[in-house]
């Protein structure tokens, strides 16, 4: 299985680097994930992570091998999504965690220090619980609109992103939930310098040049 090389100080400084951070499903449908992989990170990806909840674990493992062999070819960071167990496995150097799943404290029992440790936030109590946190390095906000990659969760709307901007936090935060090019505008202007996507760049006929138009956007 994958192991991570790089110096936990360094990812962290990597991550906060970021500004451009993909999550991508398995792409079953189309066969394609590694191209598609290639592309979006030569167009500017810094983070990418692989969420497919239809995935099994065996194939999830056989994926996320995929993800960090391209990542690595191209100088990006990768992450597992909610999965203690498959981070542990695959050596991930980003794990991110929701709400619902594993508190932070279990899961720096389970993996120790070395991960780079992101949390999903939908309020204002729960970013500055994020925030408050060292175990914590950096955290998303959102979503901003209704999406249809979390289905039932509410949108939070800009407000809460000029809340959290306000703020000025020093732990790395991401804006997420439907951004794309015709948002990010609105998203730059509330005060967030770093985005997450899906469907910006999954749903792209060029991924590549997709990626690098918001990647320029946010310098």
């Amino acid at each position: 299985m994958t192991t991570t090389s790089a110096a936990p100080g360094t990812t962290r400084a990597r991550l906060a680097a970021a500004r451009l951070y993909l999550c991508t499903d398995a792409r079953e449908d189309r066969g394609d994930l590694e191209d598609f992989l290639h592309a979006a990170l030569a167009g500017g990806v810094d983070v990418v992570q692989l969420r497919d909840k239809s995935l099994d674990v065996a194939r999830e493992l056989e994926l996320q091998e995929v993800v960090a062999r391209v990542a690595a070819e191209h100088g990006a960071l990768w992450a597992v999504n909610d999965r203690a167990d498959v981070a542990a496995v695959t050596g991930a150097p980003v794990v991110h965690m929701g709400q619902r799943d594993l508190p932070v404290p279990a899961v720096r029992g389970l993996l120790g220090a070395a991960p780079v440790l992101g949390r999903s936030t939908h309020s204002a109590a729960q970013a500055a619980q994020a925030e408050a946190d060292p175990e914590v390095d950096y955290f998303c906000v959102g979503p901003l609109w209704a999406t249809p990659t979390k289905p039932g969760r509410a949108a939070v709307g800009l407000d809460l992103l000029r809340e959290v901007a306000a703020t000025r936090p020093a732990t790395p935060w991401f804006a997420i939930g439907g951004v794309d090019a015709t948002r990010l505008g609105e998203v730059l202007d509330a005060g967030a310098d770093r985005v997450v996507v899906v469907r910006a760049i999954t749903q792209a006929p060029d991924p590549e040049r997709a990626a690098r138009e918001l990647r320029e956007r946010l310098g």
